[in-house]
């Protein structure tokens, strides 16, 4: 079965808003491989309608190496309640807010490389909700913000088992964690309501 990767930036206090302000400068070439590995072994991205809105507008404009041409390439997954135009960034699917943990229940079970997504949310809390989020990877840099928006949303709840962990030589570390239902504590429920999209 497929996985679900959420990888997110975050800082050390916890903020992952911006990221282009405060991760750039930490870019080793260990990190971008490890990028790079981790992108490309994926043939899917799962993103909420804002995200991949504001990604639509920049993404097929950056073409020309092979981490882009990828991401442009590969499919598109966006949940959305609303409508969404699909048409600069293909090939790309909508699912249906309502229809979100059936439907990426189904897409895990089809045949294919791992599902990326980026960021951490309202997706990715009620992907754990349903049991269908496999790990977050967690990038943390040494870096202090003060304010933002948070890692986790106030209110959210699970119990993770952390995997692995990497270090890079600018001092950025990725945790890997597994949701402990996704480790197969419990199953999962594929059929509910959720409200993960905008």
């Amino acid at each position: 079965m497929r996985k679900i990767i959420a990888s997110t930036y975050s800082t050390l206090d916890g903020f992952i808003d911006n990221p282009h302000l405060w991760s750039m400068q930490y870019n080793s070439e260990d990190a971008l491989a490890y990028a790079f590995t981790l992108t490309t072994g994926c043939d899917a991205l799962l993103l909420g309608r804002v995200t991949y809105e504001g990604m639509a507008q920049a993404w097929p404009n950056m073409g020309g190496n092979p981490y882009a041409d990828h991401v442009n390439a590969i499919t598109k997954y966006v949940v959305a309640s609303q409508p969404v135009d699909t048409s600069a960034w293909d090939p790309t699917i909508v699912i249906p807010g309502e229809d979100l943990a059936a439907q990426v229940a189904k897409i895990k079970e089809q045949d294919g490389e791992d599902i990326l997504i980026w960021g951490c949310g309202r997706l990715t809390d009620a992907l754990m909700e349903h049991g269908l989020l496999d790990e977050h990877r967690i990038w943390i840099y040494p870096v202090i913000r003060g304010a933002g928006q948070r890692l986790f949303r106030e209110g959210t709840e699970a119990t993770l088992e952390l995997v692995d962990s990497t270090t890079f030589d600018s001092g950025v570390v990725v945790l890997t964690y597994r949701p402990v239902s996704a480790a197969g504590e419990t199953g999962g429920d594929t059929g509910g309501e959720t409200a993960a999209t905008g």
